[in-house]
Parts: structure tokens; C-alpha cells; sequence
């Protein structure tokens, strides 16, 4: 039990990566991963991946990055920032891969239960069982519960690499709070009624931000399957004047976008891919589509 998915994740790597081992990102990908990798010793070796290849990794693509050095894949399936979701193939072929070139697999399964149409959500160490000494799954209730706050994450490993996680926890934060504790064991042993009704809510807006970005002329946003982010390209609208305004990346658009239209968003830069905007549609119906609708205005004129 970690003090939320965060510290999973950098327990995991801390245990895991000496100086200089590297580790395999797939971008875009979530800003903590390479940061939390860096602060454990190791070198984020990004992968780019775009909307063409649905923004998920090939086994080839990782076969061509790994070097004598590769200790470890982050894989992320539902995605953040993407909504991309591999194919229980798709896992089922990188786990095999993985296995063959002895390299760990740290898989964060955070949005495991937010998943929409006929994706499917599979975990990898289920779909190749022989990968599960070499795997180390990070979770936790902040996306699937609504319990962000609350600071409860967890890490499933082998024995060993839990009890190094353990030890080094007992120096930097000990245990999690206790109430945080009783109020996650309330929720992951409860049914999943109330996530239904969530999810329901976000399939509707995901098909709605998506006709609505994809009417804006020069952006092009792909059907995210997972979680709760459009990842839309922007490189169609970049070198444009825009209320005598040009961006030339998406981080300068970005800021447009909030000076003009005073709609948040956050640039590709942060997720390892310059040129895309991540967008969330975890709010209400009616606040989603007014934001968008002052984009496309901004955009269109």
C-alpha cells in the first residue's frame, strides 16, 4: 500500500533500476514517468508513437530501442494521456516479447475499469502467466472510485521487490493513513454500480468531445477507448494567425487558447509529444461543450 499510484510508482522504480539502467516509455506518455524513473537513477528512453498507430507501441518499435542496458517497459493500458487501449493480443504479444528479452514490466493499471465501446481491458501478467516474476502492477482508487484525495495506491509484485518498496516506504512515508486505508477497502470490496453510472457519462462525452474537435478545421483527435482524455492533434492549426497570434507549437497554442478563449488545456510537450493537446472530459456535459465550442470559435476564425 503506497500514499497514492504515485509512490507506487517511484517505489517500483526505485527498487528496480540501478544508475543508468534504461527504461522503455512509450510517448505520449503520463509526466511522472520519466521524472520518477530519473529521480530512481534510471534513463527514460521515449518511444513515440502517434495517432496513426493509435498511440500505442509496437513490439517492433521496442525491439529496434532496446539496448544492453534496457532494464524495464512501462506499459499503460487504458492510457493517460490518450485513452489508447491495447487489445488483449496486442498485451498478450509485448508480455511474450518482454519475457524473451528479460526485461521487466512495470504496468500501471489505474483506468483499468474505465474502458468504453468493444475495447477491452486486459492485464499482462493474466494474459502471459510466466511473466509474472519479471511484472509489477501499480494501481489505485483515484480514478475508478473518485477518490483522488484520498492518497491510496498500491503496488503487486514478487516478494522481493515489495519488501525493498516496503523498507524504502518505512524511511520516506511510512504507512498510509489509516482512514484513507478503511475508506479504499470500502470501495474495492464494494460492487461497481456507481462506476457504471460514471462510465456511462464519460462514453457519452467521449463521443461527444470527439465530433466536436474533429469539426475544428487543421485538428484531428482520434476515438480514445480509455479513460477520460481526448488527445487531439493540432499540428493542422500550428503557423496559423490567430487573433494576430502565431504558434508554432502547441505549447504557444495552448497559452492562446487560454488568453483568448479562457479554456484550459495541456500542450503535447508534457507527455513527450510536441504538436497535440491532452483535453479532459471528466466534468459536466454542458462546461465540456461550452469549452470546446470557445476552441472552435478561437479556431475558426
Amino acid at each position: 500500500m503506497t500514499n497514492g499510484g504515485k509512490q507506487a510508482l517511484y517505489n517500483t522504480f526505485a527498487a528496480l533500476l540501478d544508475p543508468g539502467d534504461e527504461a522503455l516509455l512509450p510517448a505520449p506518455y503520463w509526466t511522472t514517468y520519466p521524472e520518477s524513473i530519473q529521480l530512481a537513477g534510471g534513463v527514460p528512453v521515449v518511444i513515440p508513437t502517434d495517432e496513426d498507430t493509435g498511440y500505442k507501441v509496437s513490439v517492433a518499435a521496442l525491439d529496434e530501442a532496446v539496448t544492453a542496458n534496457t532494464k524495464l517497459l512501462v506499459f499503460v493500458s487504458p492510457s493517460n494521456p490518450t485513452g489508447a487501449v491495447y487489445t488483449p493480443d496486442e498485451v498478450a504479444a509485448i508480455g511474450r516479447w518482454a519475457v524473451e528479452k528479460g526485461i521487466w514490466v512495470v504496468t500501471d493499471e489505474i483506468y483499468e475499469h474505465l474502458v468504453y465501446g468493444s475495447a477491452e481491458f486486459s492485464s499482462m501478467p493474466v494474459q502471459v502467466p510466466e511473466l509474472a516474476e519479471t511484472c509489477v502492477i501499480v494501481n489505485g482508487v483515484a480514478k475508478t472510485y473518485a477518490m483522488t484525495g484520498w492518497r491510496v495506491g498500491w503496488m503487486i509484485g514478487p516478494t522481493d521487490v515489495v519488501k525493498a518498496a516496503t523498507n524504502l516506504q518505512s524511511h520516506a512515508t511510512s504507512n498510509v493513513a489509516n482512514v484513507s486505508q478503511r475508506a479504499a477497502l470500502a470501495a474495492v470490496t464494494g460492487d461497481l454500480s456507481a462506476v457504471a453510472v460514471m462510465r456511462e457519462a464519460f462514453d457519452r462525452r467521449r463521443l461527444t468531445i470527439v465530433d466536436m474537435l474533429n469539426a475544428i478545421p487543421g485538428v484531428t483527435c482520434p476515438v480514445p477507448e480509455g479513460a477520460f482524455y481526448a488527445y487531439p492533434s493540432v499540428r493542422g492549426v500550428l503557423g496559423r494567425s490567430i487573433r494576430g497570434k502565431v504558434a508554432q507549437t502547441s505549447a504557444e497554442l495552448a497559452e492562446i487558447i487560454l488568453d483568448e478563449a479562457e479554456v484550459a488545456v495541456v500542450p503535447g510537450e508534457a507527455f513527450g509529444t510536441e504538436g497535440y493537446l491532452r483535453l479532459s472530459y471528466a466534468l459536466g456535459d454542458d462546461d465540456l461543450v461550452e469549452g470546446v465550442e470557445r476552441i472552435a470559435a478561437l479556431l475558426s476564425e
